[in-house]
C-alpha cells in the first residue's frame, strides 16, 4: 500500500523553476495525486516550514535516499512505476564474478509522474549486501551533485548518522582505509547545523595570548647555544639592495659641515645639513672679502636676480602656469624696489622674470640722484615689456600673483619715514597678495611687510618670524673666501642654488 512508503527519505526534483527537495515522507494520497515531505530541505537550505507537499505534474524526477523497514535493509535507485500507485526503486547494479557491485549508470532525467490509483498487493524487497554497497555509493555521488551548500552536507550527514531505524543493520564497508574516511566524513560533517556557534571568533584576544617577543628571544637563545640560524628570525638581513642604496659601506655621514665663530640661530636643509646663521656684520665683510677678489657687485647682482627670479618662477606655478597653452593667463608681479642695494637686487631680478613671459612691473620712486647699479639695472630693465612706475597710484587696485619686496634696506632707516614708502607698505598690506622678500633685515622692526617667504643670500642671517618660510641661493662665493674670514664652509646646496631652510 501507499502508507508503506512513509518515513522514507526521499530527493523530489522539481525542475529548474522550484528546484530541488529532500525529506521525509509523512503522507502519500493517490486519490489527489500528492505526496508530502516533514523536516524539508530546498536546494540544501532547511526550510522553514515544517512541512511541503507537491502534485504528480511538478516533479520531474523522485530518488528514494533511504527506506525504513524491518529487516534493516536500505534501497535506493532510480524509480520504477509499479502497480502500488507510488513509484518504487531498483538497485542500479548487481554483481560481478568476484562479488563487488558495479559502478551505477547516470539516472535518466526524463518526467516521471506519480500513476493513478491501481489495485495490487505490495511486495517485500530484498537486496544483497554487495547492492547496498552499489546503492550507498550511488546514493553519496548523487548527494555530493546536490549538496552545493554546507547546511545540506551537514544536515545529510545527520539524518545519515541519527535517523536510521535503531535494528536497522547497517553492512560495515570492507577495509581499514573505507572506516578511517567515513570516520573523517562524520568528525568534519556530522555535527548538527543547529549547533554551530552565533558568537564570532575573538582574533584579537587569542592573537594577545601569543607572547611574540618571547618567542623570538627563545629562538635566538637557542641559535647561539647551536650555533645555528633559522630562515625568516627578524635579525635576518636581506641581501638585495635598493637602486640608491650603496653596496660598500660608506664612511658616516657627517650633517654639521659648516662652522661659524658665533651662530645665534641655526638652519636645517630638507638633507639634514645644519646651516647656521651669521651676524650681520661677518656676513658684510664676506661680501667685501668676495668683491675684493672678483666677485664684483655687478655679478652679484646677476647670481642674485637668477635665483631670485628662479624662486618666483617656482611659486607662480613653474611648468603648469608657464607654458604655451596657457598664455592667456600671463602672471602678474609687482616689483616694489627702493633705492639702495637691495633695489638693484630687486630690479635684477624682475628683468628675468620678463624675459620668461611675466608680466612686471616695477615700482621705484623718484631720486635726483641714484646709485650706479640701479642706473645700470634700469637701463637693461627698460628694454624689457615690462612696466615701471613711480607712484604707488599707478599700482593695480586688483590683486596680483605676487608682491616682490625690496623696499627695506640694513643702513638707511630713514627710508621708512618717507611717504612713498608708507605708501608703498599699505598697497602691498592691502593687496592681499603673497610677499617675497629679497636679502631682508635682521631687525624685525626694520620690517614694514610681512614676508610669506624670504630669500637669504650665501649664509642666512638670524630672521625672525616675520620672515615667513626661508630660502637660501647660491650667489656663487668660493669656499676659500668663507675660510678668510674663519667660516669653515662646505656647500649645502647640492644639485642646486635654491633650497629651503627649516629652523631647529
Amino acid at each position: 500500500m501507499a502508507t508503506d512508503w512513509i518515513g522514507s527519505i526521499v530527493s523530489i526534483n522539481c525542475g529548474d523553476s522550484l528546484g530541488v527537495y529532500q525529506g521525509r515522507v509523512s503522507a502519500v494520497d493517490q486519490v489527489s495525486q500528492t505526496i508530502s515531505l516533514t523536516r524539508p530541505f530546498h536546494n540544501g537550505v532547511k526550510c522553514l516550514v515544517p512541512e511541503v507537499t507537491f502534485r504528480a505534474g511538478d516533479i520531474t524526477e523522485l530518488k528514494i535516499l533511504e527506506i525504513p523497514g524491518p529487516g534493516g535493509h536500505g534501497h535506493c535507485g532510480d524509480i520504477q512505476h509499479n502497480d502500488l500507485g507510488v513509484p518504487s526503486t531498483a538497485c542500479p547494479g548487481g554483481t560481478s564474478q568476484n562479488g563487488t557491485g558495479k559502478l551505477p549508470k547516470k539516472p535518466s532525467s526524463a518526467p516521471q509522474n506519480i500513476p493513478k490509483k491501481t489495485e495490487a498487493k505490495s511486495q517485500d524487497v530484498a537486496i544483497s549486501p554487495q547492492q547496498y554497497q552499489c546503492s550507498k555509493s550511488y546514493m553519496d555521488r548523487h548527494m555530493e551533485s546536490l549538496s552545493q551548500s554546507k547546511g545540506f552536507r551537514r544536515r545529510h550527514n545527520s539524518w545519515s548518522s541519527s535517523s536510521r531505524h535503531p535494528n536497522q543493520a547497517t553492512p560495515k564497508k570492507s577495509g581499514v582505509k573505507n572506516g578511517q574516511m567515513k570516520n573523517k566524513d562524520d568528525e568534519c560533517f556530522g555535527d548538527d547545523i543547529e549547533e554551530i556557534p552565533d558568537t564570532d571568533f575573538d582574533f584579537e584576544g587569542n592573537l594577545a595570548l601569543f607572547d611574540k617577543a618571547a618567542v623570538f628571544e627563545e629562538i635566538e637563545t637557542y641559535e647561539r647555544k647551536s650555533g645555528t640560524r633559522s630562515r625568516g628570525t627578524p635579525n635576518e638581513k636581506s641581501a638585495r639592495y635598493r637602486h640608491d642604496e650603496n653596496i660598500l659601506e660608506s664612511e658616516p655621514i657627517v650633517y654639521r659641515r659648516i662652522t661659524v665663530p658665533q651662530a645665534s640661530k641655526e638652519f636645517c636643509t630638507d638633507s639634514g645639513l645644519v646651516v647656521p646663521s651669521v651676524s650681520y656684520e661677518l656676513h658684510k665683510k664676506l661680501l667685501s672679502v668676495a668683491e675684493r677678489h672678483g666677485l664684483t657687485l655687478e655679478r652679484r647682482l646677476e647670481m642674485t636676480g637668477i635665483c631670485a627670479s628662479q624662486m618666483a618662477l617656482s611659486l607662480l606655478g613653474g611648468p603648469n602656469r608657464l607654458n604655451p597653452k596657457n598664455i592667456h593667463q600671463r602672471p602678474t608681479v609687482a616689483l616694489l624696489c627702493g633705492p639702495h642695494v637691495k633695489g638693484a637686487q630687486g630690479i635684477s631680478c624682475g628683468r628675468h622674470l620678463s624675459n620668461h613671459d611675466v608680466h612686471v612691473i616695477l615700482f621705484l620712486p623718484n631720486f635726483v640722484k641714484m646709485l650706479e647699479s640701479i642706473t645700470n639695472e634700469l637701463t637693461l630693465f627698460s628694454k624689457t615689456q615690462s612696466q615701471q612706475v613711480s607712484s604707488v597710484k599707478d599700482l593695480p587696485d586688483t590683486p596680483v600673483d605676487l608682491v616682490i619686496n625690496c623696499l627695506d634696506c640694513h643702513e638707511n632707516a630713514f627710508l621708512r619715514d618717507q611717504p612713498w614708502y608708507k605708501a608703498a607698505v599699505d598697497w602691498a598690506n592691502q593687496n592681499r597678495a603673497p610677499v617675497l622678500s629679497i636679502d631682508p633685515p635682521v631687525n624685525e622692526a626694520e620690517q614694514g611687510i610681512d614676508a610669506k617667504w624670504s630669500l637669504a643670500l650665501g649664509l642666512p642671517l638670524p630672521l625672525g618670524e616675520r620672515a615667513g618660510r626661508v630660502y637660501l641661493c647660491d650667489i656663487g662665493i668660493p669656499q676659500k673666501v668663507f675660510q678668510e674670514v674663519g667660516i669653515n664652509y662646505h656647500s649645502p646646496f647640492g644639485c642646486k642654488f635654491v633650497i629651503p631652510l627649516h629652523s631647529t
